[in-house]
């Protein structure tokens, strides 16, 4: 059990760490609307992360994971493949360090946002989105494929996504208890990490994705 959570460890701190969510729920609690559209947001965003990685727990338990070694080659050739999947969003995520490191223009109607709208984003930013996916996936891959019984998966599964959501429910909550003591860090943290997303998101999907490539090759 334990070598379980600690192979999603790595991975829940790469969904956590993603700019793009942050960056997010910081503009909805800095709008008019903050309550309902960041509470909404950290539903769909917590929905969505546990979602995208069941999904890939399951289909690991679908794959044949044992042979005459006690270990998949087919979940090894697959977390190669996500592996240089992260690998090349690595790449394409340095290229594009040097365009400003502006959010996506959908993040100029947050204050449009509603408690609904705003779970849908959530969810929509950690189930779809093609960099979180990819961790989501890896993750499932590892507690799906680990020789583990069923209820030490669901554990599994419930520790990375409380840990990958931390860094969007912390602000959330820390909103509703402090109010406006937050809005100075805060907003001094959207700068930060609008000027920085692509290079912080680089850096992580680089390590991460060597991690991933290495524990597929290691399966061998």
């Amino acid at each position: 059990m334990s070598s379980v959570i600690g192979g999603v460890l790595p991975l829940a701190v790469g969904v956590a760490i993603s700019p793009v969510p942050i960056i997010a729920v910081i503009l909805m609690l800095l709008s008019m609307r903050a309550g309902g559209a960041s509470a909404g947001f950290g539903l769909g965003w917590i929905v969505g992360i546990l979602f995208a990685t069941g999904i890939f727990v399951l289909l690991a338990g679908v794959i044949d994971a044992s042979d005459s070694n006690g270990t998949s080659a087919t979940v090894s050739w697959v977390k190669i493949g996500l592996g240089a999947l992260l690998l090349l969003l690595a790449a394409r995520q340095w290229r594009s360090r040097d365009t400003g490191g502006q959010p996506p223009k959908w993040m100029r109607a947050v204050d449009e946002l509603d408690f609904l709208k705003s779970a849908g984003l959530g969810f929509g930013l950690a189930a779809v989105n093609p960099k979180n996916l990819l961790l989501c996936a890896s993750a499932g891959i590892v507690i799906g494929s680990a020789a583990v019984s069923g209820g030490e998966q669901v554990i599994a599964l419930v520790v990375y996504t409380a840990l990958a959501g931390t860094t969007v429910l912390i602000p959330v909550i820390g909103y509703a208890v402090a109010g406006d003591r937050m809005r100075g860090p805060l907003d001094n943290l959207k700068v930060w990490l609008q000027a920085n997303n692509a290079a912080v998101m680089s850096v992580l999907l680089l390590v991460i994705g060597a991690v991933v490539l290495g524990r597929g090759v290691g399966g061998f």
